[in-house]
Formats: C-alpha cells, structure tokens, sequence
C-alpha cells in the first residue's frame, strides 16, 4: 500500500467516521448495531439527529479549515487558523462544543483566548482539539516525530489551554506518521508515551495499555483521555476498517468525534480502498461562513493528496 492511500485513507476515514457517528451522539451503547445489525446490508449513512445523510460535523469541517490553512499560508500560521476558525463560529454552524465555542468568541487574541479560559474554567481538556487533528496529521508526518507533535500541541493549544489536550493531540500525529510509514501504530505506542509530557505521561499510558477497555473510563468520552483511548482500543479490537468505526459509534456519548479520531487511525491503517464507497458517496462537508462551500470526497481526496506532498 503506497503512503498517498494511506495519508487519504486518514483523512476521508476521519470524515466518514464523524458523519456515520454524528446522528448517534450522546445516545446509548449499542444504538449503531441496533439500527444497523448486520454489517455492509444497509444503508448506514443514514443521517438523523438533524445531520443530513453523510454531513460531516464541525469535527470535519474545523480540520478541513486547518487544512486550508496549512496548504494556502504555505506553514503554520496559527493567527491564520485562529481567524478562520473564528469566522465559521461566527456563522452558527450546526454543533460547536461549547469550550471551542466560548474561546472563539471571547474577543481575546488567538494567543490569549485558550489560555484564559483555561485559567478561569479550569477545565480545557475536551477532545476538541483531538477531533480535527487528521489533516495537520498528514501535512507534519514527513517532518519527523518531534515536528509533528510539536505542531499538534501548537494547533491543540489555539482553543485548549489544558496541555492533557495538546499531549493527546500529538499522540494522535505521532501514531498517523508511524503508520503512514507502513509500520504497526499499536507497537509504537510505548515509544510515543515516552516523549509526552511527564505529567500526563501516566494517564495516557493507562487509557493507552493493551488491556484497557472503554468500560473503565473514569470520565464521559467528551474528554481527551477517554476518546483517544476508545479509538486506539477500537483499532485495536477489531482487523477491518468497518469493524473498528462499527466498534466506536457502539459506545455511545460522543461518537462522532469517537469514530472520527478511529477513522483517522483505521483509515491510515488499512488504506482508502478499505472504506466502503457507500459511506464515501454521501459525505459531504459544509463550511458555514465560506461562501456555502461544501467538500465532497473528490475535494477531501484533492485536500489529502496536497497535504501528504506540502509537508515541511
């Protein structure tokens, strides 16, 4: 499998995972194999919970406005990604988190608005951050490990002030780069936990341990730890690419951004080709306060190929 199937399998598997999750959000365990009980006979890109049949939700839509970003600055212009991000909440989408939400609006510059929520709420460690990590993924992969989880702190931290967001962020690029590389992401993770922030290192390695299960969670999976860990136990549990987004939209709560962070991984694992066309024909992705631009998977396709080659 070439590095360019996997860099779109990671990007198109990130959004379809978000789309197939979206209509499930907040509901119970099971509710995805109860509407669907048998895999690959439906149509399960079937929208609901006011997402239209494959809408991607502001998990995609944020990671392709990083994207666009990266790709039209040339490099890492976090001002840039601040502004964009700033004029979509401006425009309402349909779901923005609420934390994200707050430090958007908050009238504070990009370099200030994270860190004073953070300081006032004392709370910031949301997977928000984790959920649009796919495409700055693919874009700092060829630069090395300490580039790429240098950037996902750097992106984390634009609307996270808690550094257990950044440190789950870049666990999240690291494991994109190891397996666009052709190597396993799961053999890695011993080696990725040893150059995350010592005071987070502990918790991620729980989460993280072979025999986690989603089960033992001690928060909702809204929060960082629990929603990387639910994707790496996803991936881990299961060997197709269908199987392991099936396995996260079951755990209910938040499963967009559950199947989202699994898609991305599943999807740099097993490659574009493993992603079933019947969950790609639909998806789309609207950018509220672009112009009424939507992406379809022929743009995602044209997005992930320019990132996998504009790395630097």
């Amino acid at each position: 499998m070439t590095r360019i199937q996997r860099a779109a399998g990671a990007v198109v598997g990130s959004a379809v995972g978000d789309a197939l999750g979206g209509p499930f959000e907040f509901g119970p365990q099971g509710a995805f194999s109860a509407r669907f009980p048998t895999a690959g006979a439906g149509d399960e890109m079937a929208g609901g919970g006011g997402w239209d049949p494959g809408e991607a939700t502001d998990d995609t839509q944020m990671a392709v406005l990083v994207a666009e970003s990266l790709l039209e600055r040339g490099s890492l212009d976090l001002p840039d990604i601040f502004a964009r991000f700033q004029r979509w909440a401006a425009a309402e989408p349909k779901d923005i988190g609420l934390q994200t939400e707050d430090v958007l609006t908050n009238g504070m510059p990009w370099d200030l608005a994270a860190a004073m929520h953070f300081q006032v709420n004392l709370r910031a460690a949301g997977n928000g951050s984790l959920m649009r990590a796919s495409t700055a993924a693919v874009h700092f992969a060829p630069s090395g490990r300490a580039a790429t989880m240098d950037a996902a702190r750097r992106v984390a931290a634009l609307t996270h002030g808690d550094r257990a967001a950044w440190e789950g962020t870049a666990i999240f690029h690291e494991l994109v780069r190891v397996t666009l590389a052709g190597h396993d992401p799961l053999t890695a993770l011993p080696d990725t936990l040893a150059h995350v922030h010592p005071d987070h290192r502990g918790r991620y390695a729980t989460v993280l341990a072979p025999d986690w299960h989603p089960d033992r969670a001690t928060e909702f999976n809204g929060a960082v730890w629990p929603c990387l860990g639910s994707a790496v136990w996803a991936l881990r549990t299961t060997t197709c690419f269908e199987d392991a987004l099936r396995a996260a939209i079951d755990l209910g709560g938040d499963t967009d951004t559950v199947a989202a962070v699994t898609g991305g991984l599943a999807g740099a694992r097993y490659g574009l080709d493993a992603i079933p066309d019947r969950w790609t024909r639909p998806l789309h992705v609207p950018l509220p306060g672009f112009d009424g631009r939507a992406l379809r998977l022929p743009e995602l396709l044209d997005l992930a190929h320019r990132l996998a080659g504009a790395a630097s």
